[in-house]
């Protein structure tokens, strides 16, 4: 949005002094131009009044010889080139010797226009990038008709420096009003569109989890203000929403917990007074157990979403190896072969109690599907400004249709059902890590396998949405 804002403003704001800027230009080129031909006008109309005494060729004596003094003088001082002309083209008087009306171009026409009776047409505007000169002719009037022409042809060059020298003053305006209007759009931008990027952070922060994330309604413009308030009300009532519905869970979960209890109990009794090894009672036992273990689980799902994470610096690689030692005797009894691998010290910023939750989690479920004789490996490593856990099993892994849902609630692979679990247990690791800012993430395994990684900041995460020094406050 700022890519297509903060042009169009630019545009806008330097569009106004750039309207006033290039007329302002014209104008002054155009005044410039005007007084050198209001000036060759009246030189024209002083040869003129001279020349009315010598258009007869029979006249031509001392008058004559003063017009040629006062034109080779005019030229030497000003470089005008200055002469009359009979109606024939025949020179009366030229100075620089010689010289005579041009046959073609804007000289011609200018000349044709006198002997109409006439003084020519203003030239063509000059411009300080062209090369040109001047032609202003104006007729000798004697008894009332045109008895000659006289002709001035100027050059342009200090013309075209004075247009240049007035325009600097104005390029130097224009330069400071499109540096002010550069400046003004930023400042527009930044103000229009600083409530749109608080309103991008504190929706990103709800995405990830932090539910009590608030923008600031007191900023920018009367839309965006009505806008952030709005966004706060619904974040209010998704936040309510959302812990009534783990609310729910949590109670659900618990008031089942007891009756749940009980009537496993009165399944183990009934047991008793049956002949040992029903398949009946065996089937009904199992069955309670798999719903106790998912009430456990749905209960430490809704724990986990709901729980602040308490970040701390920890040592990844002694947490990773602790909770390999004590997954070690479950490993062994299943046959599976369960090892530490990587740094002996690997620091991290993490909540242990929610990191260590989360290695259960993913090292119950590597043990789980690894058949006996196989390895799961677990691997600490630092790297950048990440610390990684790897938890790699010999399982059989998952196809690229399975990897895109693992870790969604209550899934489980069709060629897994006839292992126990509720479908949860990568759900809880995902809603652990995140609370504290780390992420899971899940690929094949080579040769066969799948891998775990989790991955947390090794350097000190921002401040929290609820804290005073959040942006959205």
């Amino acid at each position: 949005m700022r890519a297509r804002l903060l042009p169009l403003l630019i545009l806008l704001f330097a569009g106004v002094p750039l309207a006033l800027g290039l007329p302002l230009a014209v104008s002054l080129a155009s005044a410039e131009q005007q007084n050198v031909v209001v000036d060759r006008i009246d030189d024209t109309a002083r040869f003129a009044s001279l020349a009315q005494f010598v258009t007869a060729r029979s006249e031509q004596g001392e008058r004559l010889a003063t017009l040629r003094r006062e034109l080779r003088r005019y030229h030497d001082l000003y470089g005008i080139r200055a002469g009359v002309f009979y109606r024939d083209g025949q020179t009366m008087a030229a100075a620089p010797d010689g010289w005579r009306v041009p046959r073609t171009g804007a000289g011609q026409e200018a000349f044709m226009e006198a002997l109409a009776g006439r003084r020519s047409h203003d030239p063509k505007q000059v411009w300080p990038w062209q090369r040109g000169r001047i032609a202003v002719a104006s007729p000798v009037i004697r008894d009332g008709d045109v008895a000659a022409v006289v002709y001035t042809d100027s050059p342009t060059g200090q013309l075209r420096s004075r247009i240049l020298h007035g325009w600097l003053p104005i390029a130097a305006g224009e330069a400071a009003a499109l540096l002010l209007a550069v400046a003004a759009a930023f400042l527009l931008t930044r103000w229009v569109l600083r409530p749109v990027r608080t309103l991008d952070w504190a929706a990103h922060e709800i995405a990830t989890g932090e539910f009590k994330s608030r923008v600031a309604a007191s900023g920018g413009p009367p839309e965006l203000r009505r806008l952030a308030r709005s966004f706060n009300e619904m974040a209010d009532h998704v936040e309510d929403v959302l812990e009534q519905q783990r609310a729910f869970v949590a109670d659900a979960s618990h008031q089942l917990r007891n009756p749940l209890s009980a009537l496993l109990l009165r399944i183990e009794l009934l047991g008793l007074e049956l002949p040992e090894g029903n398949e009946e009672v065996a089937s009904v036992r199992a069955e309670g157990k798999r719903l106790a273990q998912v009430l456990d689980d749905l209960l430490d799902l809704a724990l986990a979403e709901h729980s602040a994470a308490d970040l701390r610096l920890t040592d990844v690689a002694a947490l990773a190896a602790e909770r390999v030692a004590a997954w070690q005797p479950v490993a062994e009894q299943d046959g599976v072969e369960l090892r530490y691998e990587g740094a002996p010290a690997v620091t991290g910023w993490a909540d242990p109690v929610a990191l260590s939750s989360a290695l259960d989690a993913v090292v119950d479920n590597a043990v789980k599907f690894t058949p006996a004789g196989q390895r799961v490996t677990v691997t600490a490593a630092a790297g950048g400004d990440e610390a990684t856990v790897e938890v790699a099993d010999g399982g059989p892994g998952l196809d690229e249709e399975e990897l895109a849902r693992v870790g969604d609630r209550f899934w489980r692979s069709s060629r897994h059902q006839n292992v126990s679990g509720s479908g949860l247990g990568l759900s809880i690791t995902r809603a652990l890590l995140s609370a504290g800012g780390a992420r899971v993430g899940f690929a094949p395994n080579e040769p066969h396998g799948l891998r775990v990684t989790l991955t947390l900041p090794r350097d000190e995460p921002p401040a929290p949405a609820g804290d005073a020094e959040s942006p959205a406050r």
